[in-house]
């Protein structure tokens, strides 16, 4: 809902999307910076109670947000603070939410627990997007912030309630430097090919083609004019193709996770390249459908990284791999947001979508190329027999 009501503030206060492609990049700017030194950090937390304090953070930044809106006060330089502020809080919260979901379930259910959480926060982008859409249109955007802000209680009051003795036990890291711990964390995803492909490929297609929030609002009001509502309604399609991939891997997990990985990439591409071309021979139904495709493909991708990640790092390495995961595919997003707005603002929306669908079909075919080199071998199969091992074949000196 954030999400929605924020490029449309932007859009309102400038009538720029390069501007709206700009707080969008400021907002995952910070994880760029931070991310990788975060993942040393984050194997050291107790995560569940670092948690608590970032999302406490995050609660805080939607309810300013909600304060400037509705007095009036906001100015576009406010959200661009807040944006950062908040990709501040993420560049920890985000690498060690996903290293916790294995402390929760543990190592043998992690791609199970990895699609259910996509379908849970899928089910998110379908209700919020289409709720905030109405709330724009009937209220203003300063309520969608204000909600934004009191359901975060939820969050942290599920935290809090979480029993501590039923968390499955992972071996913490070492005490050493940054420097080191960081070396070491590189070093295993160097050395490991699924580890590398798969981060790679997501950052590639996240860069260039994950970039429908700068786009779409301006095909809304411009291209196919149906307004906030209708914005929250092409975003809302997104998340139920994404429910439905979520869905699909949580029930039917007989599924070489690598090769869909791939396939998810090709079908994302393909479908993007498509959605460029819409506007000039299809109607708004068949671009709806078009969305909601271009949604499953992406959780089949991105949910199967995820899993390779989380079944082949050990517990040691766990939060600075994810961090290295987040990085790449969060981090790149601001070069990627500058890129597809400027190429809107100077070519249109079409040529945008289509170079974006474009590329992430380059990176899909060099990781095809990459994995085919190395044997497509299953997440399972990668997983390393000993711990100690894998921290030291990656050269991780302070053990």
């Amino acid at each position: 809902m954030q999400s929605v009501a924020q490029s449309w503030l932007v859009l309102e206060l400038t009538h720029s999307t390069f501007q709206v492609g700009l707080v969008v990049a400021l907002q995952f700017t910070p994880i760029l910076i931070f991310g990788l030194f975060a993942g040393v950090i984050v194997d050291r937390l107790d995560k569940r109670r670092a948690l608590v304090v970032t999302q406490t953070l995050a609660a805080a930044q939607a309810a300013a947000l909600a304060i400037l809106t509705v007095t009036g006060a906001v100015r576009v330089e406010h959200v661009m603070l807040l944006a950062a502020l908040l990709g501040t809080v993420n560049a920890l919260d985000m690498p060690m939410r996903q290293a916790f979901v294995t402390e929760m379930v543990g190592r043998r259910d992690v791609m199970n627990a990895v699609a259910l959480n996509s379908s849970a926060f899928n089910i998110a982008r379908i209700i919020g997007p289409a709720i905030g859409g109405v709330l724009i249109g009937l209220a203003g955007v300063a309520t969608a912030f204000f909600v934004n802000a009191v359901t975060f209680v939820a969050v942290i009051g599920a935290l809090l309630m979480m029993r501590r003795e039923e968390l499955h036990p992972v071996e913490r890291a070492a005490k050493e430097t940054v420097w080191s711990g960081l070396r070491g964390g590189l070093g295993f995803v160097r050395r490991t090919p699924v580890v590398y492909v798969s981060i790679l490929l997501v950052g590639i297609v996240a860069t260039f083609g994950m970039n429908f929030n700068v786009i779409l609002p301006g095909m809304a009001r411009d291209i196919f004019r149906i307004g906030s509502t209708g914005f929250g309604l092409l975003m809302s399609s997104i998340g139920v193709g994404s429910l439905v991939a979520g869905l699909f891997l949580a029930f039917f997990q007989r599924v070489d996770p690598v090769r869909l990985m791939v396939q998810g990439a090709l079908g994302f591409s393909v479908l993007s390249l498509a959605f460029a071309f819409s506007p000039h021979f299809a109607g708004l139904a068949w671009v709806i459908l078009n969305l909601v495709a271009i949604g499953f493909c992406t959780i089949c991708m991105t949910a199967t990284a995820n899993t390779n990640l989380q079944r082949t790092a050990p517990d040691a390495l766990r939060g600075r791999v994810m961090s290295v995961y987040i990085t790449i595919f969060a981090g790149t997003m601001p070069l990627g947001s500058l890129f597809a707005g400027w190429l809107a603002s100077r070519f249109g929306a079409p040529v945008a979508l289509g170079s974006g669908g474009l590329l992430s079909a380059v990176g899909t075919a060099w990781a095809w190329w990459q994995l085919s080199r190395h044997g497509t071998v299953a997440a399972d199969a990668a997983e390393p027999k000993s711990e100690r091992a894998a921290i030291a074949r990656a050269g991780d000196t302070g053990r």
